[in-house]
């Protein structure tokens, strides 16, 4: 069963990366080797735009379930991207045990 729109389908083997929280998504990071993270971003990456430009077209105020978990999937990326391009490693650099707590969540 698909959990994505059908046009994103080479995602649904990251739907585990359609995590509702910031929190759930850095713990996910953390817990993720670089080639999990690496090849995670190799599929999300170049569907970026398509995915951008196909949630613009979604309204937040009756967002379907299929639509969300793919916002949650975009949002992920970005969790990812920075350990990806930039440090090749899950944690922040020289930042010893810190830790992200967010406080308030943004909801559609």
């Amino acid at each position: 069963m698909a959990t994505l729109p059908a046009q994103f389908a080479a995602l649904e083997p990251y739907a585990d990366w359609a995590l509702p929280s910031e929190h759930d998504r850095y713990a996910k990071r953390l817990a993720s080797s670089m080639d999990e993270l690496q090849a995670f971003y190799d599929v999300a990456f170049p569907l970026l735009q398509d995915g951008t430009d196909y949630l613009k077209s979604v309204s937040l105020d009756d967002i379907s379930d299929e639509d969300q978990r793919l916002l949650w999937i975009f949002s992920s990326l970005v969790t990812v991207s920075f350990p990806v391009e930039v440090w090749q490693q899950p944690r922040v650099p020289e930042s010893g045990a810190s830790s992200i707590d967010v406080v308030v969540e943004p909801v559609p």
